[in-house]
């Protein structure tokens, strides 16, 4: 068990995924039609949202962790506060009820031969605010994590001001603090803001930034977003170069976090870090690192796996990066630690159950476990084959 201690919190609902798969392939559209009877082989429900995927993760990787999301006074909400503590007995216990709004909840359509559809309601994400984080958790903890501000009405509005309190709080009692991203809806209040704004807002407050390229690129480049989706031949993933990267993490670093994470999918794990005089007041949670974090830029592949699910997955990576932090590693170990965490969430059709404690992991990763292939021929960047990535040392 590793001792530092950690806070997940944000984004919380329950997920209802109806067993659509004897429906003929590719007929789902035509029987989705007004008075027809579609029938299910069963349903799964279980938890989604930042909060489970990464604190389960967390805890699964061996970090005591606090669960921090708001739920409504229903039947949703105990279900969600029931898979919660059959992880871990009493996890869910800091969950906080709201008993004017219901719970989140997703419905989601996986037919054969579709992609998936989700019908969404937000809940009681949208009514959190700072006042529900007690100050006598934050005080316990060393690293405060607060994912998916995107799908939270109550956090993004007034230029994010709330996600400004709320990361201040954490900051005034000493966290290091971590921050996620889910992509917005663009037709959805939370896709017509004005991000820019918001970030240049909260990321003083963050010593690690923590997107999915599609994220940072949708909150930092809209219309270089918008370009790169309206191309039909070359998927989004596909599309990132290394130009990209560079001018997305950089501009996050001048916002003011200390570290920018950028979770590419199967093509890895992209880590740029700030200058030396930026690492001050970052946190006990960051207490310990060494002068080997400073100024860096690092890519990692993705590990080579039978793939089942990409539920969770980037928030597997982000447990395995901050349980890493919290072991006090150097961030070529912290990067591949991420990867591997990644990798074993996909192994699995849930986000959590494949994920093993964290020296389990390093001990698979030491045993040869191989890696998806990839080729930066771009300047600057060379091999370490010590450690199974790439790194750029001109920047």
């Amino acid at each position: 068990m590793i001792s530092k201690k950690a806070i997940v919190a944000g984004h919380i609902c329950l997920d209802m995924a109806p067993d659509l798969s004897s429906v003929p392939n590719g007929h789902f559209q035509t029987l989705l039609q007004p008075g027809r009877l579609i029938q299910t082989d069963g349903v799964t429900l279980s938890t989604g949202g930042a909060v489970p995927n990464t604190g389960i993760a967390l805890q699964k990787l061996g970090v005591p962790t606090c669960l921090i999301g708001k739920v409504g006074n229903d039947i949703f909400g105990k279900s969600i506060r029931e898979i919660i503590n059959r992880e871990t007995p009493q996890l869910a216990d800091d969950l906080v009820t709201d008993l004017s709004v219901g719970t989140s909840f997703t419905v989601i359509l996986n037919p054969p031969g579709f992609d998936r559809t989700f019908l969404h309601y937000h809940g009681a994400n949208d009514t959190f605010y700072a006042s529900d984080l007690p100050r006598k958790k934050l005080r316990s903890a060393d690293i405060f994590h607060f994912g998916y501000p995107s799908l939270m009405r109550s956090i993004f509005r007034g230029e994010g001001a709330e996600l400004v309190s709320i990361l201040q709080r954490a900051r005034r009692a000493g966290l290091t603090t971590s921050l996620d991203f889910s992509l917005p809806d663009p037709t959805r209040p939370g896709g017509k803001v004005d991000w820019p704004e918001i970030l240049a807002n909260s990321l003083p407050y963050v010593d690690l930034f923590l997107p999915s390229v599609e994220e940072m690129t949708f909150l930092l480049a809209r219309d270089t977003f918008d370009q790169m989706c309206s191309n039909k031949e070359v998927p989004f993933l596909e599309a990132v170069t290394v130009e990209l990267l560079d001018t997305l993490s950089k501009r996050a670093l001048v916002l003011g976090a200390k570290v920018v994470l950028i979770k590419i999918g199967h093509r890895g794990l992209y880590l740029r870090t700030a200058p030396p005089e930026k690492w001050k007041h970052v946190g006990r949670g960051m207490a310990g690192l060494g002068d080997n974090w400073h100024h860096r830029t690092l890519w990692a592949p993705a590990f080579d796996v039978n793939v089942r699910g990409t539920t969770g997955a980037g928030d597997a990576a982000i447990a395995g990066f901050l349980a890493s932090i919290l072991q006090g590693t150097d961030p070529e170990t912290a990067l591949i630690i991420a990867s591997a965490a990644g990798a074993c969430s996909v192994e699995t059709t849930d986000a959590t159950s494949g994920l093993m404690p964290w020296e389990d992991t390093f001990k698979r990763i030491q045993s040869n476990w191989a890696q998806i292939p990839l080729e930066l021929l771009t300047q600057g960047w060379t091999k370490d084959e010590a450690h199974g990535l790439w790194e750029n040392k001109s920047r």
